[in-house]
């Protein structure tokens, strides 16, 4: 699989666009370092991943980069917030209560803290999946189909929630999907064909 050239500067905001099939979650994972073994050069923060060793990518994934993935990959035995916790204690730093609220109230989900993940809806876990990625405040963001099953209230919710959390964090975001109500929402696009 061949894809375009492309730059995302530091703060700035892209959309991955493609049919199911295109190729937008490899790409995601390419850029994210999750996956190796490609020719080309993948630059992220000035860092060239494949230079880095196994261990030196866990760091510095969990240092820059925030994932929201198809899947949400949450841990079913644990409450919201410790999922979220999970984030700032697998890159070695500090949780933060006020961080934790400040995020669940901007998606909605205040009142689900100490719920148990089992006891959310889909668009709830997704939810508290983008909670997560955006905890640390990440340098970049990698979301990954992040309004699949959102309606369109929540669909809004998340996305305008990626761009604020971005925005103040002067992070890159790069949103893959194929969903048209993002669309309009982020003016630099790069289209995969199928």
């Amino acid at each position: 699989m061949r894809f375009p050239d492309f730059v995302l500067r530091p703060g700035e905001h892209g959309l991955l666009l493609g049919q199911s099939g295109s190729g937008k979650t490899t790409l995601l994972h390419l850029l994210g370092g999750l996956l190796r073994g490609y020719s080309g050069s993948i630059v992220v923060d000035g860092t060239e991943l494949a230079s880095l060793s196994e261990a030196a990518l866990d760091r510095f994934r969990g240092r820059h980069m925030g994932f929201v993935f198809q899947k949400n990959h949450l841990i079913t035995a644990l409450t919201v917030e410790k999922n979220l916790m999970l984030a700032p204690y697998l890159s070695g730093s500090l949780a933060e209560p006020g961080r934790i609220s400040e995020v669940l109230s901007g998606l909605g989900l205040a009142e689900k803290r100490g719920s148990k993940v089992t006891a959310l809806s889909h668009g709830q876990a997704q939810r508290v999946a983008i909670a997560r990625a955006v905890l640390n405040k990440p340098s970049i963001l990698f979301a990954d189909e992040p309004t699949s099953a959102l309606d369109d209230t929540n669909c809004e919710r998340v996305i305008r929630l990626l761009l604020e959390v971005a925005t103040e964090n002067g992070s890159t975001l790069l949103v893959a999907t194929h969903d048209q109500r993002v669309k309009d929402q982020i003016q630099k696009q790069i289209i995969l064909a199928s």
